[in-house]
């Protein structure tokens, strides 16, 4: 007859998170009577050095084969529980978790008896499983030692400046042709209202000439094959039409051309030709050929810009190229995009030229921006007398599809409203809003500031904009405070539009299977003990991809990103998780269809020996395999049927 492993029991008060529920001392005494059970110990914090030293001594002490867990969800402390075993001789995966918090006592409150039986048969049916609990290998994979970074904006930059100060090898991605981000475009940055590309451009140039960077722009990742540690990554790299080595950026080449564009960098608010760069401090500081609209490349015809480069750096005949690249980690830097305040229609953005978002007016405030930093109507040119901005376009609007708080938008337009008053004291500043935000450092100073030079406040927004005969708006609110209705005529209304995920890369994010909120924002591993990571070990995340957040924020997040990839690239390999999938072949029909279901694409069929195999380095252990497979030739460690039946009966038998 099969000897039973010892089994020791460890109950978690977690303060009064379960034990002011959950009656820990009745548990105690029954999980003592349960089958294989010899110790059961309760502590007012497991998770607590304490708490983690009495289970070490005691996995010694009583010659333990099995250990049981009873306290909070396994997301956050599971691995810390398996280094204890692992630390003391025995394998980390002979440990059952029972979530006690989570499943128990926060969802009963108030069933103090209940939610006690129910801890009991939860760790009845722990026991039951733990009996017939194997011990389990780690897959090891070998480990790069190099990083990629997707997206050149600050967050992207800032991480990869640190990785290359660190020795590490990089690769940077960037799909437009200059790094930089939106924060390239801004006019000034708060708190301290310093001139954004003063900051900027010392960096982005030393990123150009860093010797641990690579830098690629007009560039997008297409394939992503690997795991944590060794990634293979497909790069396409799209043409420029200008050789960057021999360009000086003379401008002989934009003289001559004769098709002329909306300007991206000033958000379509002046022109620009058809060859151009992207804005003066960009890198590389070389010309560019927008591919859509250039005469010879579309008709055949033209080439004047090539007549006109001195130094032969005009080259239609390049075409896009797939470069590979093997990283041990990569940081998804991939940044925002803003509200399409179009879609507000009774705000008339783009239908009334007076009505810009915020990131068209920091052009406006800008001395290289259209209109040269004057605050002039778009319409006619004349002087402005009167600004409004209206905050949370786009944000904690359901009808919009975005109900959180963009965090930095009210920010944005005091320190839009406050540059206006400095320069134009005369002006008059509104500014409608549901209620001001103003949480990053020194920003509550410049609200303050903001009132003290006469920029009024407005609780309530227009329900719309009208243009009036003048070319002046209309906009009629309800003040909340007051109780009144206020009428105001402006010459500039500015949308604080709100911020969103970038809908460019969820095709990237699919293929990489990293995880989204309900938002579209990438999922952190944890919002609090790993917001860096993603559910994808070895990818990890900085900036606004993340949610939104200011400068600050992106650089910090962008450091910290780098830091943890730092600490996976020290080692020269990296254990995988070890719950993982496993094919009886001779069940297996070979239908496939754990294949087609496995989002890890860790399931392959191997023609030449007409047979499945699960690539454990690559294998996540969802278990999707498992519930798909007809024939139930594919079972999950650890959660075999016949561990999961013992744990189920083991829940359902006789209450004690």
């Amino acid at each position: 007859m099969r000897k039973r492993p010892r089994i020791g029991i460890y109950l978690c008060h977690c303060g009064h998170n379960i034990g002011a529920v959950v009656n820990i001392p009745e548990v105690k005494r029954y999980a003592e009577t349960l089958p294989g059970v010899v110790i059961v110990k309760e502590n007012r914090f497991t998770c607590s050095e304490l708490g983690q030293k009495r289970i070490a001594e005691d996995i010694k002490k009583y010659s333990l084969q099995r250990v049981i867990v009873a306290s909070c969800t396994p997301r956050t402390h599971e691995a810390v529980f398996r280094r204890v075993l692992e630390k003391q001789g025995l394998n980390p995966y002979l440990m059952e978790m029972v979530n006690l918090r989570e499943q128990c006592s926060w969802v009963h409150p108030r069933e103090k008896e209940e939610a006690t039986q129910k801890a009991k048969d939860l760790i009845r049916g722990a026991v039951m499983k733990a009996l017939l609990l194997s011990p389990l290998q780690e897959p090891k994979s070998k480990v790069v030692k190099k990083a990629l970074v997707v997206g050149g904006g600050v967050a992207g930059m800032v991480a990869s400046l640190t990785l290359a100060e660190a020795g590490i090898e990089t690769y940077l991605v960037e799909k437009e042709p200059s790094i930089g981000g939106h924060a390239a475009s801004y006019d000034k940055i708060f708190p301290n209202l310093d001139c954004s590309l003063c900051i900027l451009s010392p960096k982005m140039v030393e990123i150009k000439n860093h010797p641990n960077i690579t830098l690629f722009t007009l560039a997008e990742v297409i394939d992503v094959e690997g795991q944590a540690g060794d990634f293979n990554v497909k790069v396409i790299l799209k043409p420029r039409y200008v050789e960057v080595d021999k360009c000086v950026a003379c401008g002989n080449c934009k003289e001559r051309c004769p098709t002329i564009l909306p300007n991206p960098y000033d958000r379509g608010l002046s022109k620009k030709k058809c060859i151009d760069i992207p804005f003066p401090q960009a890198v590389p500081n070389a010309y560019y050929i927008d591919p859509e609209h250039c005469l010879y490349l579309n008709k055949g015809v033209c080439r004047l810009c090539e007549k006109a480069c001195e130094e032969k750096a005009i080259n239609f005949t390049q075409k896009p190229e797939i470069i590979e690249l093997n990283v041990g980690a990569i940081i998804l830097a991939t940044g925002f995009e803003l509200f399409d305040a179009k879609l507000k229609r009774a705000y008339g953005y783009k239908i009334y030229p007076n009505v810009l978002t915020n990131l068209d007016f920091e052009r406006i405030l800008s001395a290289t921006g259209p209109t040269e930093g004057k605050l002039k109507r778009m319409s006619d040119g004349k002087d402005v007398k009167s600004v409004a901005f209206i905050q949370c376009v786009g944000s904690r609007d359901e009808k919009s599809g975005a109900t959180y708080c963009s965090s930095i938008c009210c920010s944005i337009s005091i320190k839009q409203a406050l540059q206006i008053k400095e320069k134009y004291p005369g002006v008059e500043v509104y500014v409608y809003h549901n209620d001001i935000r103003t949480t990053a450092k020194k920003t509550e100073e410049l609200y303050r500031r903001a009132r003290e030079q006469g920029v009024l406040f407005i609780r309530g927004k227009p329900s719309e904009i009208r243009r009036l005969e003048d070319e002046r708006l209309e906009l009629i609110s309800e003040d909340i405070d007051s109780g009144m209705v206020v009428c105001n005529h402006l010459d500039l209304v500015v949308l604080a539009a709100g911020i969103r995920p970038n809908a460019g890369i969820n095709e990237l994010l699919k293929k990489l299977h990293v995880s989204k909120d309900k938002n579209g924002f990438v999922l952190e591993h944890h919002p609090n003990l790993n917001p860096t990571e993603t559910n994808v070990d070895g990818i990890f995340i900085a900036g606004c991809i993340q949610g939104p957040k200011d400068i600050a924020g992106s650089v910090a997040q962008g450091k910290a990103a780098a830091a943890s990839v730092l600490a996976l690239l020290e080692k020269d390999e990296i254990k995988v998780e070890g719950i993982v999938a496993v094919i009886d072949e001779a069940k297996c029909s070979r239908c496939r269809i754990c294949e087609s279901v496995c989002p890890a694409e860790a399931i392959r069929y191997r023609e030449e020996e007409n047979r499945m195999e699960v690539v454990e380095i690559l294998c996540k252990g969802c278990g999707l395999c498992t519930s798909s497979c007809l024939s139930g030739a594919i079972q999950l460690h650890q959660y075999k049927d016949e561990q999961l039946l013992a744990q189920i009966k083991g829940i359902l038998s006789s209450k004690a």
